[in-house]
């Protein structure tokens, strides 16, 4: 049995699976492609703000196995998932936190020609769900839904895609509850078109969401009670809003430790991997090492569509190192775009 050589893709979300088929598609026969991700089933991310809020769903819908639907339209063998961490990244192999099989073998390292990382940033729960299991998740979920049924005076602290989502649709669910966002600049949704935030406050004012805007919250030292206690949520104006239940939907830290330990020269001020126009990684000392996604600082937005394209230039770069020509260079081209709902029944933006 010939064993072939592996591209592996570190990160198994939206960007990571795509850029994981296209490798495998285009070198099938050549290559074995190593999807490794930590969770054990692909996280539909986007579904997440409204499992969050609403109990009579099928949370578990949001949990979607990797096999056989990530390399199945690939060739057979062209591709394979590993659920394990990596824990650190050499010249050519990795380690992993755990034994996996590998071609037949039980291991902890891996051997590569070509690394991915596509590890993505890191939210604030419910956006990110603190287990790795499926199970896990959807009981976080579900239960973090049961304390929305529960509270009266819900404040949503965060202005971004998720927060919004995230009021509208408890307002929309629950009427009669009072709900208040909190966010820290005088427009809401900044990484896009002031107009886009104008419609998403014209939503919040046409179902009463109360909004604190320009005003930055003191977070506590200890985390928000949710034991359906009433407390406040004090604000750098020295004003407070009564809850008794907060969502924290800010903050987006990077996924990048693998690229800072191996390569510490390749990450940015904010924590990002800065990478050349070839999508390879910053670093003098590599030149099979690429990021694409999130984590990246690639100049697109941080969304999953312009993933599609970046991995489409790693497929095409591999290519031109493994036949010695010069690498095509990554060109954004997409203005910042998203599709967010602002509540269940008749509101559904796709902008860009």
């Amino acid at each position: 049995m010939t064993v072939l050589p592996n591209i592996v893709v570190v990160g198994g979300s939206y960007v990571g699976t795509n850029t994981a088929k296209q490798l495998a598609e285009a070198f099938a026969g050549r290559f074995k492609v190593l999807l490794i991700e930590k969770n054990s089933h692909f996280q539909h991310l986007f579904a997440f703000p409204r499992f969050a809020v609403v109990s009579q769903v099928d949370t578990h819908k949001a949990f979607i196995p990797f096999s056989p639907g990530t390399f199945q339209d690939c060739p057979p063998g062209s591709g394979a998932v590993i659920q394990a961490a990596v824990t650190s990244i050499g010249a050519t192999t990795l380690q992993l936190d755990r034994n996996v099989v590998l071609d037949g073998q039980p291991t902890k390292s891996v051997p590569f020609r070509f690394i991915v990382i596509a590890t993505g940033t890191k939210l604030t729960p419910p956006s990110t769900l603190p287990g790795f299991e499926k199970l896990d998740g959807v009981a976080y979920l579900r239960k973090h839904a049961q304390m929305i049924v529960r509270s009266s005076n819900i404040v949503v602290i965060g202005g971004g895609a998720v927060g919004m989502q995230m009021v509208t649709d408890i307002k929309e669910v629950y009427p009669h509850k009072s709900v208040t966002l909190v966010h820290s600049r005088p427009t809401v949704m900044n990484k896009f078109d002031k107009q886009l935030s104008d419609i998403v406050l014209a939503r919040c004012e046409e179902l009463h969401i109360d909004t604190r805007l320009g005003v930055r919250v003191k977070m506590p030292e200890q985390a928000y009670p949710t034991d359906g206690s009433m407390f406040e949520v004090e604000l750098m104006d020295g004003s407070k809003v009564p809850a008794d239940f907060a969502i924290i939907c800010t903050g987006q830290t990077p996924r990048s430790d693998l690229i800072r330990k191996a390569y510490p020269e390749a990450i940015d001020e904010q924590g990002f991997v800065r990478t050349l126009k070839t999508l390879q990684v910053a670093a003098r000392s590599t030149s099979n090492v690429f990021a694409v996604g999130d984590v990246a600082d690639t100049g697109a937005h941080k969304a999953a569509r312009p993933g599609g394209k970046q991995a489409a230039t790693v497929v095409k770069n591999i290519q031109h190192i493994l036949n010695s020509k010069a690498l095509e260079h990554y060109e954004v081209t997409d203005n910042p775009g998203i599709h967010m709902t602002l509540g269940i029944v008749s509101s559904d933006l796709d902008i860009g």
